[in-house]
């Protein structure tokens, strides 16, 4: 089988009707073009699938300085949420180390984080980008790409396209929490997931289901959420008013802020935990060890994830990672880490 010629700068430069030093102007964000050439040489890249060669580019002694990290979630949410102060600490402790700033932008809509890269690419303000909360066909992947801006995305591989990723196994955690519960007795065990557009989420809910289904659990059952706290609290008081032959004997929640508050719910309601219902948290942050009982959690290195996804990026951006960046770079996976909340049923 012949091998199909590697497409290149020149390649680009005729499909687009301008000079490799147009070409180069464009990619290298330089000023001197019309907006309409340097858009019709992005399209041209974009339609032969031709990126420029970052090993190249770190070697004009390209500086990391910014790094952009745009999250599409209310900023009073976001506020509350062990996670993701975890994990830009994370990701602070790495850029510190290199002098280099964090951009950081909340955001209504995926449409509008589109709109903000391209603008921070455009502009020069940051020398790469963070991209979390990925969903099924993700529209940042090809305008990343068609921008030819490093990034790193933080999700599954299944949702990053060629991308270069970092990711954390959620399946194999879901799948055992499930047979966990299961080995403690617990037939009817529920899940309050997160928001059900979320890539993450899909796969959790998808694990959950197949581990109920191959351990018979015929009680199972899941509700999405918003992953705040009183979405949390309608979810589990919604599940524990139930006959008692329905109820869920066991709960796993998507995230600790969910958790703590089913723990008050199950209070509130004069059930006792983990006697008349287990309760099983993710992420395992300080939450989950101030509260009475103390919350069992599927735990992993929030810190350490962000450090990683950040000492991936400066890789990208300088070249380390090879001439077209991409990879797939999972971390450990959660660990189931029991404490009070957890117990065969009654």
């Amino acid at each position: 089988m012949t091998t199909p010629p590697r497409v290149t700068i020149k390649d680009v430069a005729a499909r687009a009707g301008v000079s490799k030093g147009a070409v180069s102007l464009a990619f290298n964000h330089k000023p001197g073009l019309a907006d309409a050439t340097r858009d019709r040489i992005f399209e041209a890249a974009r339609e032969l699938g031709w990126a420029p060669n970052l090993a190249a580019r770190s070697l004009s002694n390209r500086r990391v300085d910014v790094i952009g990290l745009a999250i599409c979630r209310p900023a009073k949410l976001l506020g509350l949420e062990p996670f993701y102060m975890e994990f830009i600490s994370g990701v602070e402790s790495v850029l510190t180390e290199h002098s280099c700033s964090l951009l950081l932008r909340l955001v209504r809509t995926v449409e509008e984080e589109v709109g903000l890269q391209d603008s921070w690419w455009r502009g020069k303000q940051i020398s790469g980008a963070i991209l979390v909360d990925f969903r099924a066909d993700d529209p940042r992947v090809p305008a990343v790409e068609r921008l030819g801006m490093p990034v790193v995305a933080v999700g599954h591989p299944s949702l990053t396209g060629g991308l270069t990723s970092v990711w954390t196994d959620d399946a194999t955690a879901v799948t055992e929490a499930v047979r966990y519960l299961a080995a403690l007795g617990h037939r009817r065990v529920a899940r309050v997931g997160g928001a059900a557009a979320l890539g993450h989420t899909a796969i959790r809910t998808a694990a959950f289901d197949e581990a109920a289904r191959v351990l018979e659990l015929a009680g199972a059952q899941q509700v999405a959420t918003d992953f705040s706290g009183d979405a949390g609290a309608r979810a589990t008081r919604s599940l524990l008013t139930a006959a008692v032959g329905d109820r869920p004997t066991a709960i796993v929640y998507d995230n600790d802020i969910m958790a703590v508050a089913g723990l008050s719910v199950a209070a509130e309601m004069g059930l006792s935990v983990p006697g008349d219902v287990s309760l099983l948290a993710w992420d395992d942050s300080q939450l989950c060890r101030l509260t009475h009982p103390t919350l069992s959690a599927m735990s992993h290195d929030v810190h350490g994830f962000g450090a990683e996804v950040a000492r991936t990026l400066f890789d990208v951006v300088t070249g380390a990672t090879g001439a077209e960046g991409g990879g797939s770079h999972p971390v450990p996976t959660p660990v189931l880490t029991p404490r009070g909340s957890t117990a065969p049923p009654r």
